[in-house]
């Protein structure tokens, strides 16, 4: 008897349950933590695990949101992501490699200002659980960084002292929760 192909399952992200945030040290002495307000992804997984799984997201760049108003303004303005313009951020993945019991690499194509550069991120998997609702939810902790400038995001400032005022260096920190379409 021939083995029936595993059908596929695609689940979404829910944005309810799920933080898509960035890190970027200020002055080199502190760390300002940004998130995007309004995201949305999903996930296409053949069989019971999520090795070679397909996964597309994006973010709208209006919805950043770093605790202050001037700040989120000068980061949707030309000087960094150009909302206006660029409105999106997206990702694709190319890959998602098990390296471990719950642990994975994303790899994928991250595009930030019509820029599109390979990325990888470590993933977490936190497990699998059905809602009250009896809809079947699977968590995730995605860590990585990326060089901003590498995406256009060029801006620059230096202090009197020579000090740069944001790193080259963003931190990506998204705990993404999943809901399992029917």
């Amino acid at each position: 008897m021939e083995a029936q192909p595993a059908t596929a399952t695609t689940w979404a992200i829910d944005p309810t349950h799920s933080e898509v945030q960035f890190k970027v040290k200020h002055l080199v002495i502190s760390t300002v933590t940004g998130s995007f307000g309004q995201f949305e992804g999903q996930v296409e997984t053949v069989g019971d695990d999520f090795t070679d799984a397909k996964i597309s997201f994006s973010a709208d760049i209006n919805s950043i949101s770093t605790g202050q108003e001037q700040r989120d303004g000068h980061l949707k303005s030309a000087d960094f992501f150009d909302a206006e313009n660029f409105p999106k951020l997206t990702f694709t993945s190319t890959g998602f490699t098990k390296t471990g019991d719950d642990s994975y690499n994303l790899t994928g194509d991250l595009t930030i200002r019509g820029t599109t550069k390979p990325v990888t991120l470590k993933v977490e998997h936190g497990g699998q659980m059905q809602d009250f609702y009896g809809q079947t939810k699977a968590g995730f902790e995605l860590t990585g960084t990326i060089k901003r400038k590498e995406f256009g995001l060029t801006w620059d400032g230096v202090t009197e002292a020579g000090g740069v005022v944001v790193s080259d260096d963003v931190k990506l920190v998204m705990n993404i929760q999943l809901t399992k379409q029917a």
